[in-house]
């Protein structure tokens, strides 16, 4: 069951927020491709592990971006889904990008198993796509 945005935590975000999260998501959406880049036939596949949690924090500021802007506020805490029932009723589709992004968290950045190149492949579209509509 997921909460209902009237019992999401939010913090008030203004133009300065707004701003200083588009920037993190922007960097990180950045950093994550650059990381990608070094992902190579001849044996750095182990870098789509430190790709995939750029990407998830890309995604989150984007979506707080996002949020802030329709809202004047965005979620705040530990609570996924929270933050993910807040985004989807702003943007449908941006929740189920970030949903997306959050359930490949833990893996890529605590799990034993590395990150296949289709995980990473599908979190690069889910951030890109949050970053873009956070862009407008």
């Amino acid at each position: 069951m997921t909460p209902k945005t009237d019992k999401v935590k939010t913090v008030q975000a203004g133009p300065k927020e707004r701003e200083g999260r588009l920037s993190k998501a922007q960097q990180f959406l950045k950093v994550a491709q650059d990381v990608e880049e070094l992902n190579t036939p001849d044996g750095l596949d182990g870098v789509r592990d430190a790709c995939v949690p750029l990407l998830v924090h890309a995604g989150i500021a984007a979506s707080a971006e996002i949020c802030a802007k329709a809202l004047g506020k965005h979620a705040q805490g530990e609570n996924h889904a929270a933050a993910v029932t807040l985004l989807a009723s702003v943007d449908k589709e941006a929740g189920t990008s970030l949903n997306t992004l959050l359930g490949m968290k833990t893996r890529a950045g605590y799990g034993h198993d590395p990150v296949r190149s289709d995980q990473l492949k599908k979190a690069k579209r889910a951030a890109e796509a949050l970053v873009e509509r956070a862009n407008f």
